[in-house]
Formats: C-alpha cells, structure tokens, sequence
C-alpha cells in the first residue's frame, strides 16, 4: 500500500467536518493486473434531494521544488484514477485535493488552468493550518 500523503489527516478531518463520511481509507481499485489506491472515499447524504453523493479523493502537497512537474504526476494519476473509477464504481465522482497556498501560487496560472479546463479535473481546495476544506471547483 503507498504512503500516505503528508495532508491526509488533515484533509479527512476536514471532510468529517464537512459532513461527509469517510468510506473508505483507501479506495482501493482492482484492475486485472494492477490494484490502485485513491487516497479516501466518501459520501453523505444530500437532505433535498435524497441522493448519495460519493466520491474520491486523491490528495497532493505539492511540495517539491518544481510545481510543474508535480503537476505532471498529479493530473496524470488523477487521469488514470478516474479511467478506472469509471469502469469499475461509475457513481463515484474524483477530486484532486490541493492546499490552499498552492492554489494561489500555482494553479491560478496559466498551463494548470487550461489543463483542469480541458481535463475537467474537479479540485477541493484546503487549508491545512486551518483542517478545513475553501472551496470545491467542479
């Protein structure tokens, strides 16, 4: 099983606080001759409509030198994830959990807002200091 990432606590905790239950920890996907793990899986209840809402999320600190090339890597798991989400759990929608201040820096640039536009990568926004989640981008 992969290591955690360095935001994992923080990121359940502020799903929990968001009221949704945590699923799964990790959501492990079986594929013939691979098995894949998303970070977390959950789902809650939308009073109104009466739906179960799941989903998963795949969460990155991006805290290595070159945002860039962690970007590469996330949008290329994220893209691979949602392949297999949408063979195997179909109902399940994939976020890509980004922190705040990383956010603000990068991902309000150019080349990462035209690749989560092409891409329809669907983004939950953090704070970590703070354990709660800003903003999801759909």
């Amino acid at each position: 099983m992969p290591a955690k990432d360095i935001f994992h606590d923080v990121v359940k905790k502020a799903l929990v606080q968001d009221n949704w239950v945590i699923t799964h920890d990790p959501l492990t996907l079986d594929l013939r001759d691979r098995q894949l793990h998303i970070d977390l899986g959950a789902e809650r209840l939308i009073g109104a409509q009466k739906e179960n809402q799941q989903i998963a999320v795949e969460i990155k600190s991006f805290v290595s030198s070159s945002s860039v090339f962690q970007f590469h890597l996330a949008l290329g798991q994220f893209l691979n994830y949602r392949i297999v989400l949408s063979l195997k759990q179909p109902q399940i929608v994939l976020y890509l959990a980004v922190p705040l201040s990383i956010y603000d820096d990068f991902f309000c640039e150019e080349l990462p807002q035209l690749s989560i536009k092409e891409y329809e990568v669907k983004l939950l926004v953090f704070d970590p200091n703070q354990e709660v989640i800003v903003q999801w981008i759909n």
